[in-house]
């Protein structure tokens, strides 16, 4: 297995995926409940495994220097395809050794993979300048599952900032696919 510049000496003892789907449930007043599927969320890649034998706690160091790293790399394991993770987990299992070091580790799988649609300020201008984006405000054209929340997410403001914006939007809390929401 390998992660950024690091080679595991051998493949950690276990290793599985998470997939995860984010629902949420509202209730409905005088009625019974709403769903709604907000889509993918970000799998989990996690497991545990052992260095052993000399050097085995520097081994282990070496590991640590990589989860000390920022930003995402890619996670190459022999079996699975390889992903755009996170090394967001790095956990001694018990007192280490210098020939003896367990551990756990977690992955999350980067979600640009699962971002629809963003557009810059001024996509579609010639002159990509400050007043084109006044003119051509950037939107978001709403995909199954969105909400105003997870737009607002995906686009680095609030809900409340994108309700203000979009007026003409009637049911904020009810989207539907193919309505275009103004993000600037």
């Amino acid at each position: 297995m390998r992660f950024k510049d690091y080679t595991w000496p051998h493949n950690p003892r276990t290793y599985a995926i998470e997939y995860r789907r984010e629902v949420d449930a509202r209730k409905v007043p005088f009625a019974h409940y709403y769903m709604q599927d907000l889509g993918l969320a970000w799998r989990v890649m996690s497991g545990e495994g052992e260095f052993v034998g000399e050097g085995a706690y520097d081994e282990f160091r070496k590991l640590a220097n990589v989860f000390y790293s920022p930003g995402a790399g890619m996670l190459i394991h022999p079996v699975w395809q390889p992903s755009k993770a996170h090394f967001v987990k790095l956990e001694l299992t018990q007192q280490p050794r210098s020939d003896y070091v367990a551990y756990r580790f977690e992955f999350w799988e980067d979600t640009e993979r699962h971002a629809p649609g963003v557009y810059s300020k001024g996509a579609g201008t010639a002159s990509g300048g400050a007043n084109a984006s006044a003119l051509n405000p950037a939107t978001h054209t709403v995909r199954a599952g969105e909400t105003m929340t997870t737009i607002a997410a995906q686009h680095s403001t609030t809900a409340a900032e994108l309700i203000k914006k979009n007026p003409k939007v009637r049911q904020p809390n009810l989207l539907r696919i193919g309505q275009v929401v103004v993000i600037n």
